[in-house]
């Protein structure tokens, strides 16, 4: 698993406990709160464009109507295509925070006999904090939902993730469907999905990999279901069957050994009435080293390997996705996974897996579209992670796979394109806007690091930001006076820090490290005249240390002794000479007023226990610093945190950030997500937090959005926001 989704993890590990800690006392009362609250005014949101960015694990094309496709992402909802405008419509976005656990997608299913329904199983994590799965049900292709809500949970951030669809239109009765799940067997609903109850007959017992049912596929009116807790012996079963909706029983002559372990996707093919399987030794994205592909013939359950290439020696991988060609009989995709040796890649056949054909050996990739694929390089890649793949049932070339970070599509086998647009799922941990310059959006994610956006509508031409290029980003900062300095930290491969002298467009690695960087950089800080550094140093797992301190760019460092250790470090905008932190272990504000050489307690007290408040300095002045503190709501200081004051106009604040001020106002907007009536919303205030307006509705919500926030200090009413999955959102007023 990497980093970042061990942090993604982490970070709604921490959500979950405000929602176990919701039913303590608020100091401000909900009613006094929503009294400072005014009505939605007009605001229009969207994407500032990127083009993908997040691990796309299912793509389904419908049997039945020409140009109708879905896809799902792990923590970033589902989509539905829409082929007049060649983009992807966001179907979930109406899941607010209380629901963030929805937004990733366990699977999708669609009825061939009724084009208009849709099926969503939505749960991010299977784990004990979170909450748990739900059925989406539309008649509408996503349009509008009926949710029934689930007392199993579902893991669409879950390694096996990108297995095949754990739902299932039944093929004899369309009201009939059917769900895999990890932990708790195979449910079954007569009702569309309406109301659930567990498959007593399913033979098969949870075991302790958490996989449970890969797969759900109809082969003529009988479903199949693959097994992912299987052992991998001579004697386990990874695939059972029924044939009359009662009674499941296992497919003889099946695979067995390390590398059919686990049944990863099957796809049937009507023409040759044969089921195509891929298997692995692990369920992916990570961790697999071997896998094959089989094909079945259920009329006589005869299997024939059909394993493109061996994995063996240096050239190890699993198998992922599967797709058939419903215009020609035994026409094939499969793709590798977790290839990295060789690169991962599809592969084709055209006589029923006898011969295979490596598409990325004549592949041309154009990503002018989204031009981070490039990765730093010159060429874009292949693509890791492939695990869903799909072939238009009405066009043989048609053919689309999705990756880690985006979705490759092609209409000739040979040229592929990102088939990304309206598709943004970026986990975004902060955003700036500067003042001055070319680009009004600076951004840093998870996974894709830091990019400098032009235009809002455009994914930036740059790409990624280079030299060092990060894996994930940990924090971004702008010196205040000095706009054009910019600084930045993460994963990197040619260090975990870097500075930019021309306001983000290029960049150059600090001359040196300190050594803690290497495994636990953590959020960064510049003086408001960019003379000095401090960097703040925090392992992913949450182990802290001490913050460091540069006063030549980055070319020396050294321990600050004083400054608490984990916290992020904070620039007063007006003084060089001043820093602050915020201890959220002890609930004591820290500052300096030696430009960083030591920190001395200030307030003391402050709500504690939580590694997510977050301080925040207000624009041009010296010493106006707000603390927005989650569920205990939001604190201001005006004398440099010697002491704070609870402001009354909202009960909780997870995220805060300021923007150019209202016309004839003295004071920045202020913007942040929190709660000031009964719903966690996005707010804006133009009287210094004296009362706030919403300015996102039902419809727009994102789920998880208490990261990072700021305004346009150039363009009042405009507002980013941050999301956990949907990218950077922006509104404007209309």
């Amino acid at each position: 698993m990497r980093a970042s989704e061990m942090t993604r993890r982490a970070v709604l590990a921490g959500t979950a406990a405000v929602a176990a800690l919701s039913s303590v006392p608020l100091l401000t009362t909900r009613a006094q709160a929503a009294e400072a609250t005014t009505v939605t005014p007009s605001y229009r949101w969207r994407n500032a464009a990127i083009g993908g960015t997040g691990f796309v694990t299912g793509v389904l094309f419908h049997p039945s109507v020409r140009g109708l496709a879905y896809a799902r992402t792990d923590i970033g909802g589902a989509y539905r295509w829409d082929e007049r405008t060649a983009r992807w419509i966001p179907l979930t976005d109406q899941l607010g925070w209380d629901d963030w656990n929805l937004l990733g997608v366990e699977a999708l299913a669609v009825d061939p006999a009724h084009p208009d329904r849709l099926y969503l199983a939505v749960g991010t994590y299977a784990q004990s904090w979170a909450g748990n799965g739900a059925i989406l049900r539309s008649e509408d292709r996503g349009a509008t939902w009926t949710r029934t809500d689930l007392t199993v949970k579902l893991g669409g951030n879950e390694d096996g993730r990108g297995a095949g669809e754990r739902l299932l239109v039944d093929p004899r009765d369309s009201d009939t469907l059917w769900l895999g799940t990890r932990h708790d067997g195979l449910l079954k609903s007569t009702d569309r999905g309406a109301t659930w109850a567990a498959v007593t007959g399913f033979p098969a017992t949870a075991g302790p990999s958490g996989q449970g049912v890969t797969f759900l596929v109809a082969v003529g009116r009988a479903v199949y279901a693959g097994w992912g807790d299987g052992d991998g012996s001579a004697t386990a079963v990874n695939l059972y069957r029924s044939t009359d909706g009662t009674a499941w029983t296992a497919v003889p002559g099946q695979p067995t050994g390390t590398s059919a372990k686990v049944p990863i996707r099957a796809a049937y093919d009507a023409r040759s009435r044969e089921l195509y399987v891929t298997y692995a030794d692990a369920p992916g994205p990570n961790g697999q080293s071997t896998g094959s592909v089989h094909k079945l013939a259920p009329a006589s359950d005869r299997w024939t390997d059909a394993t493109p290439v061996q994995p063996g020696g240096s050239d190890t991988f699993g198998y992922g996705g599967v797709a058939v060609d419903a215009c020609r009989a035994g026409t094939v995709v499969v793709s590798t996974n977790n290839r990295w040796a060789a690169v991962d890649t599809l592969y084709r056949t055209t006589d029923g897996g006898r011969t295979w054909t490596s598409l990325k050996d004549v592949a041309v990739f154009d990503v002018s579209e989204t031009p981070f694929l490039k990765w730093g390089a010159d060429q874009p890649k292949f693509g890791w992670w492939i695990q869903a793949v799909a072939v238009d049932p009405y066009d043989s070339q048609h053919v689309v796979y999705g990756t880690g970070a985006t979705l490759y599509g092609t209409r000739d086998l040979t040229h592929w394109a990102p088939r990304t647009r309206g598709l943004e799922e970026t986990s975004v941990i902060q955003l700036i806007s500067p003042p001055v310059g070319e680009a009004h959006l600076i951004s840093a994610s998870r996974d894709i690091g830091v990019m400098y956006h032009e235009r809002l509508t455009a994914s930036p031409s740059r790409g990624m930001a280079t030299n060092p290029v990060f894996g994930s980003a940990t924090g971004i900062a702008q010196a205040a006076d000095r706009p054009t300095y910019v600084v930045r930290t993460g994963w990197g491969d040619n260090g975990n820090g870097a500075y930019s002298g021309d306001g983000g467009r290029t960049w150059a690695p600090f001359a040196a490290q300190p050594s803690l960087a290497h495994d636990a950089p953590g959020p960064i800080a510049t003086s408001a005249d960019g003379g000095t550094l401090l960097w703040s140093f925090v392992h992913w797992d949450g182990t802290k240390y001490a913050a460091h301190r540069s006063a030549d760019n980055g070319a020396t460092w050294s321990e600050i002794s004083s400054f608490p250790k984990g916290a992020t470090p904070v620039a007063d905008p007006a003084d060089p000479t001043l820093f602050y932190a915020y201890d959220t272990d002890t609930g004591t504000l820290y500052a300096s007023t030696d430009s960083g050489l030591s920190f001395t307690a200030r307030a003391s007290g402050l709500p504690a226990g939580d590694s997510q408040f977050q301080l925040v300095a207000a624009p041009g002045r010296s010493g106006d610093l707000w603390l927005s503190v989650k569920w205990n709501g939001l604190y201001r200081s005006v004398d440099g945190g010697v002491s704070f004051a609870k402001v009354a106009s909202c009960w909780a604040s997870y995220t805060l950030g300021f923007g150019r001020p209202a016309p004839g106002a003295d004071y920045p907007a202020i913007y942040q997500v929190g709660s000031t009536e009964t719903i966690t919303a996005v707010y804006r205030s133009d009287d210094e937090a004296k009362t706030w307006t919403r300015i996102n509705d039902d419809q727009h919500q994102w789920g998880w959005t208490g990261q990072s926030i700021t305004g346009d200090p150039r363009v009042y009413g405009r507002v980013y926001l941050a999301t956990n999955g949907r990218g950077i959102q922006y509104g404007e007023r209309i």
